[in-house]
């Protein structure tokens, strides 16, 4: 990276956990912060954000913040252009900058993913649903080296890949890929000891701090079954040739296996802020993004087959990524929709993914080539995930 000239960043979903440790990134590095976009339930933290690093433009999802946004704005002296609804955090996706991080969470984030890439900007994808949902779309339009992944997983393959051959990455070297699993805070339980679990004790990860809906996926795993999409769509490996392996302790984020038997596993302590800096910083690595693994001390680093009959999210993930099409929104979207059931008490935890099968296996898939059929699969999904959770 020029380290006379900051990169410019547009972040999209600034005042969430990606977001918030993007900003703390930013701030220690040399990087201007162009604009910003969130959902509007968080007002004041975006104003403060926007003022304090004097952004040009913001943008909320909910057009209902507006007013509320420009008076906190005014307040601290800032007067970005303001932007409002879905087309308006698009537009700001499409703003002038180096590079857009997208931490959107959701199927929300896919649009502001196309507007990004249509207008040519590099894009740090850390809202993995816009690629899963949106694959065929996200595929056509991204050049190579446009698309750079965020989440630790995918940053720790996209790491490990880079160790397959002198002059860049080989696919053909590669046996398969292998990606870690915390194995949430439910990890060696049976399905019938799953029975009884309460969105309070989904939400205790004992390893991540996250936002609620990806802390409750990753207590069903539902998003591991979204991130072996993921692997499959950015890296072009066969659903076949990705595996799921537990590690409890987190410090091994995902590994590579090659042909003539050698794995590369790229480990560092839990902590969002390294992949953020390395896409951010691509292809330079940024100094003390965090404190490395202390090899001084002793470690006990354990790995563990997935259970597939207690968290059978990742199985169904693999069936539905191999179909493709619309069959990856289907899943995604009857997802977020059971999940906002199982947090509000109208659906039992193992009702989640027991639902998003039932809808995943009512779906005839399309070939997803436009936005719109993309969409309608979404709200077909969610629609049909409301009646039986109703």
């Amino acid at each position: 990276m020029d380290s006379e000239t900051p990169r410019s960043v547009v972040l999209l979903g600034s005042t969430g956990s990606i977001g918030t440790q993007a900003l703390d990134v930013i701030a220690r590095n040399r990087f201007e912060v162009a604009a910003l976009a969130a959902g509007g339930g968080r007002v004041d933290l975006l104003a403060r954000q926007a003022a304090e690093f004097g952004v040009a433009a913001v943008a909320v999802a909910d057009p209902r913040a507006v007013p509320e946004l420009k008076r906190a704005l005014a307040a601290r002296g800032a007067d970005p252009v303001v932007l409002a609804g879905p087309e308006g955090v698009a537009e700001v996706a499409a703003w002038p900058c180096d590079i857009v991080l997208n931490g959107i969470t959701g199927a929300l984030g896919l649009t502001s993913t196309l507007a990004a890439l249509e207008a040519g900007r590099v894009l740090a994808l850390a809202n993995k649903e816009s690629l899963i949902i949106g694959g065929p779309l996200v595929k056509r339009l991204a050049k190579p080296g446009q698309l750079l992944p965020v989440d630790s997983e995918h940053s720790a393959l996209a790491q490990c890949l880079w160790a397959s051959g002198p002059s860049g990455t080989d696919l053909r070297v590669v046996r398969r890929l292998v990606v870690t699993a915390s194995g949430g805070p439910f990890r060696g339980r049976t399905r019938a000891e799953l029975e009884g679990v309460t969105p309070e004790m989904a939400l205790n990860h004992p390893t991540w701090s996250m936002g609620p809906v990806i802390t409750i996926n990753s207590a069903t795993l539902v998003n591991k079954g979204l991130e072996v999409i993921e692997a499959h769509l950015l890296f072009d490996i066969p659903f076949d040739r990705i595996e799921v392996v537990v590690h409890p302790q987190s410090m091994i984020h995902s590994m590579v296996e090659f042909v003539d038997g050698s794995t590369v596993a790229q480990a560092s302590p839990p902590d969002m802020r390294l992949p953020i800096a390395l896409a951010l910083g691509h292809p330079d690595r940024l100094p003390e993004v965090s404190a490395p693994v202390d090899w001084t001390r002793a470690h006990t680093w354990t790995f563990e087959p997935l259970d597939d009959r207690a968290f059978p999210s990742v199985a169904l993930a693999r069936y539905v990524g191999e179909q493709g099409g619309t069959a990856p929104a289907v899943y995604n979207a009857a997802n977020e929709v059971c999940v906002d059931a199982f947090q509000k008490g109208a659906l039992p935890f193992l009702g989640i993914v027991d639902t998003v099968a039932r809808v995943v296996g009512e779906h005839i898939p399309g070939q997803a080539e436009s936005l719109e059929e993309v969409l309608g699969a979404d709200e077909w999904a969610r629609a049909r995930a409301r009646e039986l959770t109703a």
